[in-house]
């Protein structure tokens, strides 16, 4: 009997070897009788051909369409001369058939099943299982498995277990919405699906397991966007007696695994750390791109005595003046400064204002600007010293609240970078950033905000801040940022009950309400709970940016739409009224006007 040989295996060494493939019929040409078919499996593309003598099996392939499912047996064969296709893995040999079954027809697909398809994605998302045959997609996929094989491979062999935890769980939100399960036996009552296994995996720390590792699904009901769906997967890791080097170091190496596998390619580490405060100062960004430079230069000390209100005015009331300074930007038209004017204005900048250095050594005659009239030249003259301006270079000013400045320039900075081609995108430029702040203000509910989430530690030395200045309280927090994009973030967590209930008050959650939502966990970090600390990777993410796609969804096999529904199976739909009442539910029907 003769095995299987997948399609993209076929080489010069099986010439005159009887073999079997199974495939799908990618295309069919018939050149002067004879048929030339490409069959197509996951591993690649094999031509067969058939020769009109062969009879019937002549017919039988003479009537084959695309995407038919076969089963061809015969003897491999060197192509004749002048038909190698070098391009094709395969190129060089070709299968003489001496039987074809037909396993199943084809209708006519509803979209062509190549890399050149134009279809929607819409259209694609209906009929995945169609659009996942086409080789990107498949490629992808395969992608998607080595990376995650090389992951597992890593954590495997730094001494890390494979523990899966609970998706049915209590609701405890972490930021986004839950999304909510009714339980039947416990009428009224609901299950959650878990945002994280965050607090399942600081449990398996208390329970001794110290290193713990996890291919999660995750589920978060929010508004999405092009790297965002509604259930996803991140690579899930904790440590016991740790902190956070040890951490990066450990996730530095599971990162290189992943890069190594999946794009063939050595990262240089240990990865370059910046704090939080550097990385808003100089980028306006927690996850500064750092393939290029362009840094932001504050100049707020500078601003604060002069006449001109729209810079003195931030400088002076806990704002800040900030410069964008862009070597040999003097060359851009005025149309284009208005674009970016307008861009800025996405970001709340209630404008833009420049100055061109066309003689840095000539102050004020040597700038253009409709602002260097309100500027003494003594204050020009630092301005141009401290970014270090050229002639022939533009600067770019932001003058508002402080991160409205960062947002505005910190956006123009990455928009700039790419239309001066200053990036090069075979570049890997990864960083840590460090040092976050504990919590942030809300403006609109007016109480503190987790900048990571409630179970981050407080740095040691600010411990007794958080009863008396929390917003200036700096945590144990770390994100992982590559070319501009986090990737993956973690943090040395409370193992104390009493810090945790400390933070838990700061975010104006009171005891009362900690022991309702929390308390199992707070009951848990009294029994000898070790020092911990963790970190997730976004795989989906990862995955994206190392193809190119601009969506996850391209790297996902079965991902939902940017409204969270499923094309293909129609889903979320209407269910009938008894598993409603089984539900003890009712619903409130909206009314159409």
């Amino acid at each position: 009997m003769v095995a299987r040989t997948f399609c993209g295996e076929f080489k010069v060494e099986n010439i005159a070897q009887q073999a079997k493939l199974c495939g799908w019929v990618q295309t069919s040409r018939d050149h002067g009788g004879v048929i030339f078919l490409d069959i197509r499996d996951r591993s690649g593309l094999m031509q067969v051909v058939v020769h009109p003598e062969a009879g019937e099996l002549h017919a039988i392939a003479h009537r084959l369409r695309q995407q038919d499912v076969l089963e061809v047996q015969g003897e491999v064969i060197a192509r004749a001369e002048g038909t190698v296709n070098n391009k094709l893995a395969t190129g060089a040999v070709e299968l003489k058939a001496s039987n074809i079954v037909i396993h199943n027809r084809s209708e006519t697909p509803p979209f062509v099943l190549d890399d050149q398809c134009d279809a929607g994605e819409q259209h694609r998302l209906q009929y995945r299982y169609l659009d996942l045959r086409r080789p990107v997609m498949q490629s992808h996929m395969m992608l998607r498995h080595k990376v995650m094989h090389a992951g597992r491979s890593f954590l495997n062999n730094e001494g890390f277990i494979d523990v899966e935890t609970p998706i049915l769980n209590k609701s405890t939100p972490e930021g986004a919405r839950d999304y909510l399960v009714p339980s039947r036996t416990h009428a009224g009552q609901f299950f959650a699906l878990p945002q994280s296994p965050q607090i399942f995996k600081q449990l398996l720390m208390v329970a001794g397991m110290e290193r713990y590792y996890q291919i999660a699904r995750c589920f978060r009901d929010e508004d999405l966007r092009a790297d965002r769906q509604p259930e996803f997967t991140q690579v899930d890791l904790e440590m016991s007696f740790v902190d956070q080097e040890d951490v990066m170091k450990l996730s530095e190496g599971l990162i290189a695994a992943m890069f190594r596998a999946g794009m063939n390619i050595d990262l240089s580490q240990p990865f370059p750390r910046i704090t939080y405060a550097e990385a808003m100062d100089k980028y306006g960004s927690d996850k500064p791109d750092l393939r290029f430079d362009l840094p932001l230069n504050n100049i707020s000390d500078l601003m604060k005595d002069v006449e001109f209100k729209v810079f003195s005015g931030p400088a002076n009331n806990g704002g800040a003046v900030k410069v964008l300074h862009v070597p040999g930007g003097a060359k851009l038209s005025r149309k284009k400064i208005d674009a970016y004017t307008e861009f800025v204005g996405i970001y709340g900048a209630r404008g833009l204002a420049w100055i061109k250095v066309n003689d840095a050594n000539d102050i004020p005659k040597g700038l253009q600007s409709p602002i260097v009239k309100f500027l003494p030249e003594d204050v020009l003259a630092k301005i141009l010293s401290r970014c270090d301006a050229k002639d022939g270079d533009i600067l770019f000013f932001g003058a508002d609240k402080t991160n409205v400045v960062n947002d505005a320039l910190g956006n123009l900075r990455v928009k700039l970078g790419q239309d001066m081609g200053l990036i090069d995108p075979n570049e890997h430029a990864f960083v840590w950033v460090v040092d976050f702040p504990m919590f942030g203000f809300n403006e609109e509910e007016k109480r503190l905000d987790a900048l990571h989430h409630p179970f981050t530690a407080p740095v040691e030395k600010d411990l007794a801040m958080l009863d008396s200045d929390p917003i200036n309280v700096c945590s144990q927090a770390y994100d992982l940022v590559w070319n501009g994009t986090e990737i993956g973030g973690g943090s040395i967590r409370i193992h104390q009950t009493d810090v945790q209930r400390k933070v838990f008050n700061a975010l104006g959650i009171d005891d009362e309400e900690a022991d309702s939502r929390f308390g199992f966990l707070l009951d848990a970090l009294k029994y000898g709970a070790p020092p911990h600390g963790g970190l997730a990777f976004g795989l989906d993410r990862v995955l994206a940016l190392m193809v190119g796609a601009d969506s996850i969804r391209d790297v996902m096999a079965f991902p939902k739409t940017q409204k969270a529904g499923d094309l293909m199976c129609d889903a979320p739909s209407d269910v009938d009224e008894k598993q409603l009442r089984e539900l003890s539910i009712r619903l409130r029907r909206t009314v159409k006007v």
